[in-house]
């Protein structure tokens, strides 16, 4: 049958869209989209629509669940909702994102007791006030307010997030406020820097009015420091962010162990803390935010050490006992491979993460098993109870999941 050159030329057009239609960047895209949409329904129910400032939740409840523990009724974690700022610019959906950094903004300016620019570890759902509120629930036993140690708290590494998702947000906006926000954050970050050694230190710990100094030094908090004075450095072209860049390198090098690849920290007198335990973010992240040909090449072993350590069925855990997948890092393991040009293990590995959604929320779970350990306590003194995570919808693990299928660095500008 005889077929005009017209129709030719639309036959192969009709033949390329459906091709596209069905190629694996198109459909990750279309999953980050889904994944959006379920994050904005929770935001403009918690918060409201747009232009409103406000935090999202960082938990949903679980499957066997009717409601969150009281703890978490009412957390929005700084870094999740950092994530989340993140996951909405990466969707295109500028509003959202603002929504969330301007929250950032008013909670690093207005804190309820200190003045010297630090963040709390969490704030409360809903539209922010000033002074930002804190998470916190009634104890009907005992008659009073209550609130959770380690979310009235500060670590260095949660300051360093909200400065990335305001960099995120001034290299899409231009707005000078967001700028200056995380270059104040990033002058906070350096007070916890040291003259003797190299490194920040961890941050505050401690109910107000006295939350006293953390010591130790934290492997993942350096991490996330030194991509803020890189970016400010870059973005400012200022000299003063030359300490903070160097120090915080300094210290991932003493911290890159031949064996056991990046450890976790120090302890409280500056060692280096050697007791066999590996977690996942702490050997992934370093490769986001110094590129291939700036960063040692010891680094690069970084795939190798989490595939022999960490590994579980269809994707990685938070440590290596191995006792479940851990949907987040998992994702954040997703856009490493993908970052570094393995697009074949970064599909299959988001293949994995997107089994793990949850039908009410359109969240992802933090979790496949019921629950994991991480071999951490939850408090900064290590003596508290242990640090675990659960099968519930978490605001992390679904912002992850959106900058892995779009590709977006966290870390660096996009």
């Amino acid at each position: 049958m005889f077929r005009s050159p017209l129709a030719l030329a639309w036959q192969a057009i009709v033949l390329t869209c459906l091709a596209l239609a069905t190629s694996p960047a198109l459909a990750a895209k279309d999953e980050a989209q889904a994944l959006c949409d379920a994050l904005e329904t929770v935001q403009r129910a918690a918060v409201g629509p747009p232009p409103t400032a406000g935090f999202m939740p960082s938990y949903r409840p679980g499957p066997d669940e009717t409601s969150l523990p009281p703890p978490l009724a009412t957390a929005a974690f700084t870094y999740d909702n950092a994530l989340a700022a993140m996951a909405f610019l990466a969707c295109g959906r500028v509003s959202a994102a603002r929504s969330i950094g301007d929250a950032l903004l008013a909670a690093s300016k207005s804190d309820r007791s200190f003045r010297d620019g630090r963040m709390r570890n969490a704030y409360r759902t809903g539209g922010v006030v000033e002074p930002a509120a804190l998470p916190g629930w009634w104890d009907g036993d005992g008659g009073f307010w209550a609130e959770d140690e380690y979310q009235v708290s500060t670590a260095a590494g949660n300051v360093a997030w909200a400065a990335l998702a305001l960099l995120q947000l001034h290299a899409r906006t231009h707005e000078p406020a967001y700028l200056q926000g995380a270059v104040d954050l990033g002058l906070w970050l350096g007070s916890g820097l040291r003259n003797d050694s190299p490194g920040l230190t961890g941050g505050y710990y401690g109910f107000d009015p006295v939350a006293k100094p953390i010591p130790w030094k934290s492997t993942e908090h350096n991490i996330d420091a030194l991509a803020v004075a890189r970016w400010l450095k870059s973005e400012t072209e200022d000299g003063q962010w030359d300490r903070l860049a160097r120090s915080t390198m300094l210290f991932l090098g003493t911290m890159l162990d031949e064996k056991q690849g990046f450890l976790i920290g120090t302890d409280p007198l500056g060692r280096p803390v050697r007791n066999g335990v590996m977690v996942l973010d702490a050997q992934i992240w370093p490769l986001m935010v110094v590129p291939a040909g700036e960063r040692p090449a010891a680094w690069n072993g970084a795939a190798a050490r989490i595939d022999a350590t960490l590994a579980v069925p269809g994707g990685y855990d938070f440590n290596g006992d191995r006792d479940g997948l851990w949907v987040e890092g998992t994702a954040q393991a997703a856009l490493m491979f993908r970052l570094e040009g393995d697009g074949k293990r970064a599909g299959s590995l988001m293949g994995s993460v997107l089994e793990n959604r949850d039908a009410a929320s359109g969240w992802l779970f933090a979790t496949r098993e019921k629950e994991i350990s991480t071999g951490l306590t939850i408090d900064a003194a290590g003596a508290g109870g242990e640090f675990r995570y659960y099968r519930r919808p978490h605001l992390g693990a679904t912002a992850w999941a959106v900058l892995a299928a779009t590709g977006f660095n966290p870390f660096q500008p996009n």
